[in-house]
């Protein structure tokens, strides 16, 4: 499918063309609206590291950078992040050179790994494909792994002011307290009713400082509760905070409950050293490191059957087991009990490539997903 058509198709799935939705600001109020938003952002807007500010240029490899980041993540928690992966790779050629496990390990505690493998694959196809520049139109974005029509936005407004509209949960927020939207925000209708009205809205000059500004706002005024209403710089345009609640919008469609599933982890120990292995390169956490993982074994599972699995899958007899610890870990789809079980390793040669050998607080450059970091250092406070 060529460039044109594809970007159409995408578009088309977020921007109705049947029932447009209409604008609720006349033209002198969107201007006003625009006006005294931006003018509130220049005064207030937070000195972030990929923004230009303070004498600093637009660098549109660290607004590619930031923005994966920024996907379901707080900004004070990338912050420190985003100045770790820049040091390590300082350019996009850097990035695309890299091992993908040192990207990972880089990423390792921000979660949604696959932002990382995305990234990864971006800077790959920004360097063989458009010269190591990234690209300045939404339509070339969207050709870069993981770049969909709200990050392509983002980038081609912030890093090249490419008249191009955003919408994330922050604008979804502003548009729906601001024209007093009491559809369900999730519903796809809903979003392509949001998505014509940004688009409509975004202005020619300055947008991507526009952008931002709309962000900026549901971040640090518009909020998802209690909302400060009484410093909004567009307080006089919110349908909102004069006709309702603001707090009760945006109502949503009730999510689907998170599978309830079961992981039973295996630290096996020989020598003060650990068995690791390495997760299959699709699914969750690929390519990542864990210690030894049953995933949703047999309900009421014994320490035998736990044993005849570890030594099926390594080759290896273990000796008593130990309980260690259990916990929960929360993802978009899954709630994950872990229970930790700790053991030596009795007798046996490990099959071939089915793991390795490392000492605890020897896991620099080894990634890791969240829960198995828990483990990993809950294991270290009971041995220290």
């Amino acid at each position: 499918m060529s460039t044109a058509p594809r970007r159409k198709a995408i578009i088309e799935s977020f921007v109705t063309q049947t029932n447009p939705f209409d604008n609720p600001l006349s033209d002198a109020d969107a201007k006003a609206f625009r006006r005294r938003l931006l003018a509130w952002y220049h005064k207030h807007r937070r000195d972030l590291p990929w923004r230009a500010m303070n004498g600093r240029s637009v660098n549109p490899y660290h607004v590619l950078i930031s923005e994966a980041m920024l996907q379901q993540t707080q900004v004070a928690t990338v912050i420190p992040y985003f100045h770790r992966f820049t040091e390590a790779f300082p350019t996009v050629d850097a990035l695309a050179e890299a091992d993908e496990q040192r990207v990972l390990t880089l990423w390792q505690g921000l979660g949604y790994y696959r932002r990382a493998r995305n990234l990864h694959a971006a800077a790959k196809t920004i360097v063989g494909d458009f010269d190591g520049e990234v690209p300045m139109s939404v339509d070339d974005l969207l050709k870069l792994p993981g770049v969909g029509p709200y990050t392509a936005g983002a980038i081609a407004s912030i890093a090249h002011g490419t008249r191009a509209a955003v919408v994330d949960g922050n604008v979804e927020r502003v548009f729906a307290r601001l024209m007093l939207i009491t559809d369900p925000i999730n519903a796809p209708a809903t979003k392509k009713r949001l998505w014509s009205l940004a688009e409509e809205l975004v202005p020619k000059s300055s947008p991507g400082d526009y952008n931002q500004a709309l962000m900026e706002l549901g971040a640090t005024v518009c909020t998802p509760k209690v909302p400060k209403c009484f410093v909004c710089p567009v307080r006089e345009h919110c349908r909102g905070v004069q006709e309702t609640n603001p707090e009760t919008l945006p109502i949503k469609l009730a999510k689907k409950k998170p599978k309830d599933v079961t992981h039973i982890v295996i630290a096996a120990e020989r020598n003060g050293k650990y068995l690791f292995e390495q997760r299959p390169a699709v699914g969750l956490w690929s390519n990542m490191w864990q210690l030894p993982t049953w995933e949703e074994p047999p309900k009421n599972f014994s320490q035998q059957a736990l044993c005849e699995w570890f030594e099926n899958r390594f080759g290896m007899l273990l000796g008593k087991l130990h309980l260690t610890s259990d916990f929960k870990h929360q993802t978009t789809h899954r709630t994950i009990q872990f229970t930790v079980f700790e053991a030596s390793v009795r007798s046996g040669r490990m099959k071939r490539n089915t793991g390795k050998w490392h000492g605890l607080k020897q896991l620099e450059h080894l990634p890791v997903s969240n829960p198995q970091a828990r483990t990993i250092s809950l294991l270290n406070a009971t041995s220290s």
